[in-house]
């Protein structure tokens, strides 16, 4: 499947803040009394974004509130500016910006089913996309995506920027740059952390089902289903105390890069292994937003938005304690 071919915000298309957008705003706010909790995504040009604002502010708040209790009290008083960039990824996503919409497009997803055999175990994206040309692919980055290896670079810088902090004398006033440092990439870590977590980012079947393999399963090809589930249904449907009462405090930490790299994957793979269940459900019982939703879809979307904040919290907790040892 080619992504650039799919529906509007799937192919990469421009999305910023317009005057219809924000009259639209000021419409619903002097209608109804409510200003939406996601303004952004009212004045979007009718695009949607990787689990749209809600769950990934939804993923963040939960992360935070479930560290451990020893996590440094500068992080956890940042939990504000956390959920605020769990999003920033997606703000970054505009075809009239090129330089910049192109270095980051591809690494919100990979598609697994486009992997050559052993590629995932690759030591950094060079190597991957050398295997991916070697295996011929047409468009090797949109073909298959880079999201593990986003996640595991910024761990990683993570963990060096909370080992610098660990370093400096609590009196340099130096130490708060750090801080500000460690705040923001654990940040936009984050953002890349849900997208793992929301099948569509794991396979070709993105967007409704890839009309170019076989369909036993009768699932829609709707080009509108991608951001019906994660936006339309988690804004409408999906209440934030059942994503924080199921997401998990870190009980472990990841302190060595073969563990942290078996981990990711074991993200990434849960989520792909729960593609075709997310299409039943779709099928069976919809994630129709006008609609009452059924108390499984419900379920499926909590524990899915529950699993990247788990995810998170864990990936937070570990780049803390690794830089200690």
């Amino acid at each position: 499947m080619k992504r650039e071919a799919r529906s509007p915000g799937l192919d990469r298309r421009p999305w910023r803040v317009t005057a219809v957008g924000v009259l639209a705003v000021g419409l619903i706010a002097a209608f109804t009394g409510a200003v939406p909790s996601s303004p952004a995504l009212a004045v979007v040009e009718g695009v949607t974004t990787p689990w749209g604002f809600t769950a990934h502010e939804m993923g963040a708040r939960a992360a935070v509130d479930h560290l451990p209790e020893p996590m440094p009290a500068f992080f956890r008083d940042a939990r504000d500016q956390l959920v605020w960039l769990n999003p920033e990824p997606d703000r970054w996503r505009d075809r009239d910006n090129t330089e910049m919409d192109q270095a980051w497009t591809y690494d919100h997803y990979v598609d697994l089913e486009n992997v050559p055999p052993g590629a995932m175990d690759a030591p950094d994206r060079f190597t991957f996309l050398r295997y991916l040309n070697e295996a011929g692919l047409e468009r090797p980055e949109r073909d298959t995506g880079f999201l593990h290896y986003r996640i595991l670079e910024l761990q990683e810088r993570l963990v060096r920027a909370w080992g610098s902090w660990r370093a400096a004398d609590e009196h340099d006033p130096r130490r708060a740059w750090l801080e500000e440092r460690i705040v923001h990439d654990a940040g936009i870590l984050g953002h890349y952390v849900m997208d793992a977590s929301q099948p569509h980012h794991t396979t070709i079947h993105f967007n409704g089902w890839d009309s170019d393999t076989p369909n036993p399963g009768g699932y829609t090809t709707d080009r509108d289903m991608h951001s019906r589930f994660e936006r339309l249904f988690v804004d409408t449907h999906v209440n934030e105390s059942a994503v924080r009462d199921a997401t998990r405090t870190p009980t472990l930490a990841l302190v060595d890069l073969p563990t942290l790299r078996r981990a990711v994957r074991a993200h990434i793979d849960e989520s792909h292994d729960r593609v075709e269940e997310l299409y039943r459900l779709d099928r069976d019982l919809g994630f129709d937003p006008d609609a009452p939703a059924h108390p499984d879809a419900i379920t499926f979307t909590v524990e899915r938005i529950s699993s990247g904040s788990s995810m998170l919290a864990m990936l937070w907790w570990s780049a803390w304690i690794a830089s200690g040892t």
